[in-house]
């Protein structure tokens, strides 16, 4: 690996401030990686997950499958499995897109305490979701609640509120996967957007809720396999990427000074930059 080049007047990556992409318009991986990736996976994952449900179906001694068990999965999933999805569903594009920023502008600390903070959000979802499992448990969606406690108009209300909230989420998530695919292997971000949902329609179709919640479970079997492999590579030396390494050795041998001249209006604690307490 070559050697890397510090400046002792800018942090690193300075080259990248205001760009609209990190590789500056030269995709790292190859185009057919791109199609494999969005094509190929998807339709592995589809097939992957509706075998496991028409396995479940036929030995799990469900029966007929009618309506009300496609879309509550039987009311039968139980906290493992639930657990699982919230990490899954929970790790989406602002997620991931967030904790970067933060952790570019407060150093390895962003990201944790912004964890711990939205962390918060899935207690409080845990609590609730328990008490609505105890005083409605033939519910099916939040707004028939809201229907049958405060009336049709707020039941409108929150039917408008969901519907922009679900809107607004999945243009998130396809946006953030087509840029992501585009600018890592070259595939235009509009083949992708269009192509990423096929594989959730299939195996949702196929399987329903229970689908949705058995690839919910590899999801968060990939994303802490991800999760265990970065932290390997960022913060231990051995067998890392010694670049990463070496720009966060570097960032905390700054003096308080050195900082100051980086960072307009830096102040010791507040900044990713100078010597850590206890290092």
């Amino acid at each position: 690996m070559s050697a890397v080049a510090f400046s002792d007047s800018a942090p690193p990556f300075t080259q990248y401030q205001g760009s609209d992409s990190f590789f500056g318009g030269d995709a790292p991986l190859p185009e057919g990686v791109g199609w494999a990736v969005v094509v190929g996976f998807g339709a592995l994952f589809s097939v992957i997950t509706t075998i496991i449900v028409m396995i479940g179906q036929k030995y799990g001694g469900h029966g007929e499958i009618t309506s009300e068990h496609f879309n509550t999965a039987g009311r039968s999933i139980k906290t493992g499995l639930t657990a699982s999805v919230i990490v899954s569903q929970w790790t989406w594009a602002a997620t991931l897109l967030q904790s970067s920023n933060v952790a570019w502008q407060y150093g390895v600390s962003g990201p944790f305490w912004y964890a711990s903070g939205a962390t918060i959000q899935v207690i409080l979802f845990g609590v609730l979701a328990i008490s609505l499992k105890r005083i409605a448990p033939s519910a099916h969606t939040v707004c028939e609640i809201v229907n049958a406690r405060w009336g049709k108009t707020a039941h409108k209300t929150f039917l408008f509120f969901c519907f922009c909230a679900n809107l607004i989420v999945t243009s998130m998530l396809l946006l953030g996967g087509a840029a992501t695919v585009e600018a890592l292997t070259g595939v235009d971000y509009r083949w992708a957007s269009f192509l990423i949902p096929w594989g959730v329609i299939l195996y949702t179709a196929s399987g329903g809720l229970q689908a949705t919640f058995l690839a919910s479970y590899i999801h968060t079997v990939i994303i802490f396999g991800v999760l265990i492999t970065m932290v390997f590579v960022v913060y231990i030396k051995t067998y890392s990427s010694d670049a990463i390494y070496d720009f966060l050795d570097k960032t905390v041998s700054y003096t308080p000074e050195e900082c100051a001249s980086i960072y307009t209006g830096y102040e010791a604690g507040k900044f990713a930059c100078g010597p850590v307490e206890g290092t």
